[in-house]
């Protein structure tokens, strides 16, 4: 470990700005141009911006919480607070009033930073229910011109008041700085609340050197790569690719205008390093079924016979073909492949990523074989990110890699997967309890994640942990035979027709499934088949709509063993909402509640 590993990220971002302070940082579409922002301005902004706060009254370590979409502003208040010696605290942009209201009380913010009048009106709403008011900073502020009685400062004016204020404030801010050490909380990011209330991580600046640093050894990123942010900031995997990572390489980071946008940011951008999360490999897999039912004929027989012709080698490693593998592969991805790859924006993307939850090994067999080769990564909120990476392809599907540098694993007697190092967190912030639960007396974190480890005697560590599903999802049915849903659910979701998929088995005879159809892709076929509709309602309750989905649960089904098969299902009448309580900001899926709301479905499906 060199001198540079040591800095904490404010201390890492003035390095790149004395080394490249020209060099481009990072990149965020404006009215349809892509802006470009150096090293230098990047510090600028983020050091004026803590320089303001500290004008405005900050104490070193009071929590800001940041309620944004991505933006180059969001990143210039992490750092500030950093350069102030605060603390940022994340959250979802897509949060309603109560639970913004909960959030901010649980971290006991200070100030909140608003993206625009929208997320100002929520926090003014959850403000009610908080002993003292925190100060109130709005980055966009169109549409504020008549808020009365409410005092808040613009982003700007902040950091135009820190620019004054830098010669005055100069020397306590470079002591707050001098005295920040990779102990120091960095951050607190919510967990996703699928079973109960979200609890504050405290992650530290050196949680994020040790894990940046173990997935650089994987990674191997520089000043010439590039990715794209576009999963909420709030959410520790984006906190890698946007802040850890980039911060530890120099690499650039562009600024998806929206989560909508991705698909066409990706094309202009051409990542060279992407993190996808399953939703968003299923959304690109349900995208190219859909492109393939739009085109001609001749098409659709190459995508076929493509598919096909590559099958038996092409998901395995390319070290391993043969001449003549090579030479068919380099064909088909010259007639097929490539124009599927640019359609998706990661022709030249170098590594690409699954992780935040499973995903189904068909969907990684998929693009692997059309030639983007996904790697699997396995970690948590509670490990700043990553504990575990696939090195390459040739890790076996299904496997989430090995741990990284210097984090130890251990698997349980029960099947828990225990971690320790310097990863793990620092606990939950004013929640002994939950972090005694979470971190036993020898420091060990206990992830709730059942798992095995699986022999790879071609790759250097000779195994690799497979994890099998959450502790606490894992169904016994009536008969005693041991269920793992994610498994089912993934495999159920592979279909470009299935968005979502709830399995119920736990005491239960037979295995039965809640689907929830693709809109688009099922919008998309019942237009082929001249079949009216009107809304999500009519379009899930269409007898028709039934037996194209009967058909999707058939393939699976022959596809596991017997145990596994879902017998019976239940379309969904709506989408899963956050607004409902029956998924997550991060679109987990919160079983409990789910089985609540749609118990009387369930109980018919278990009726004669």
């Amino acid at each position: 470990m060199n001198d540079f590993d040591h800095l904490t990220l404010p201390h890492k971002l003035q390095h790149w700005a004395r080394e490249r302070p020209q060099g481009i940082a990072l990149r965020q579409k404006d009215f349809g141009i892509w802006s470009p922002i150096t090293w230098q301005h990047y510090e600028t902004q983020a050091r004026h911006f803590g320089i303001g706060l500290m004008a405005l009254g900050m104490d070193e370590q009071a929590r800001v919480a940041i309620i944004s979409e991505n933006r180059c502003e969001w990143v210039y208040s992490q750092i500030g607070c950093g350069m102030a010696a605060l603390v940022t605290v994340g959250i979802y942009p897509t949060s309603p009033a109560a639970e913004v209201a909960y959030l901010l009380k649980a971290a006991d913010v200070a100030a909140v930073v608003c993206e625009d009048q929208e997320q100002l009106d929520k926090v003014v709403e959850a403000l009610e229910g908080l002993e003292q008011a925190p100060l109130l900073i709005v980055i966009d502020p169109k549409g504020l011109r008549h808020y009365t009685g409410l005092s808040w400062h613009s982003f700007a004016a902040v950091c135009e008041m820190g620019r004054q204020a830098a010669a005055a404030l100069h020397d306590q801010q470079r002591a707050r700085l001098a005295r920040q050490t990779p102990q120091d909380v960095a951050l607190m990011i919510f967990t996703s609340g699928s079973t109960g209330r979200p609890k504050a991580a405290m992650i530290t600046y050196s949680n994020i050197t040790a894990m940046a640093m173990g997935a650089q050894n994987f990674y191997h990123c520089d000043g010439r790569d590039a990715m794209l942010s576009y999963l909420p900031l709030c959410h520790v995997a984006e906190q890698i690719f946007t802040i850890s990572l980039p911060m530890q390489s120099g690499a650039l980071v562009n600024f998806a205008e929206s989560l909508r946008t991705v698909q066409t940011d990706l094309r202009e951008i051409a990542p060279t390093v992407f993190l996808g999360v399953p939703r968003i490999w299923e959304k690109m897999h349900a995208s190219i079924v859909l492109k393939m039912r739009e085109a001609r004929p001749i098409q659709r027989w190459l995508f076929d016979r493509a598919f096909v012709a590559v099958n038996g080698f092409a998901s395995k490693p390319r070290s391993g073909w043969t001449l003549a593998q090579k030479m068919h592969y380099a064909l088909w991805y010259f007639l097929v492949f490539r124009a599927l790859c640019n359609f998706l924006g990661l022709r030249k993307c170098r590594r690409a990523m699954s992780g935040a939850a499973p995903v189904s090994p068909d969907l990684l067999r998929f693009f692997r074989i059309m030639g983007v080769q996904i790697t699997e990564g396995y970690g948590m909120t509670e490990t700043a990110g990553i504990a575990t990476l696939q090195r390459d392809s040739a890790s076996p599907l299904g496997t989430v890699g090995e741990p990284l540098a210097g984090l130890e694993v251990r698997i349980a007697e029960d099947g828990e997967l225990l971690l320790r190092g310097p990863t793990v967190f620092k606990g939950y912030f004013r929640n002994p309890q939950a972090s005694a639960e979470a971190i036993d007396a020898q420091g060990w974190l206990h992830t709730g994640d059942m798992a095995q480890w699986v022999a790879t005697p071609d790759l250097p560590q000779g195994r690799e942990i497979k994890i099998v599903d959450r502790k606490k999802d894992i169904m016994i049915t009536a008969g005693g035979k041991n269920i793992s849903p994610s498994e089912i659910e993934n495999m159920l979701k592979f279909s470009g027709f299935i968005k979502e998929a709830i399995i119920v088995a736990d005491k239960r005879h037979f295995v039965s499934a809640l689907i929830q159809i693709d809109p688009e892709t099922v919008g998309k076929w019942a237009e082929e088949k001249s079949i009216t509709y009107t809304n999500f309602k009519s379009l899930a309750e269409h007898p028709e709509v039934r037996d194209l989905v009967a058909g999707e649960v058939d393939g699976v089904n022959r596809r596991m063993p017997q145990v596994q098969h879902v017998r019976k299902f239940h379309l969904l009448t709506k989408e899963l909402d956050h607004d409902d309580g029956e998924v997550t900001a991060t679109m987990k899926i919160r079983r409990q509640n789910i089985a609540r709301v749609y118990a009387e479905e369930i109980e018919a499906l278990y009726r004669n």
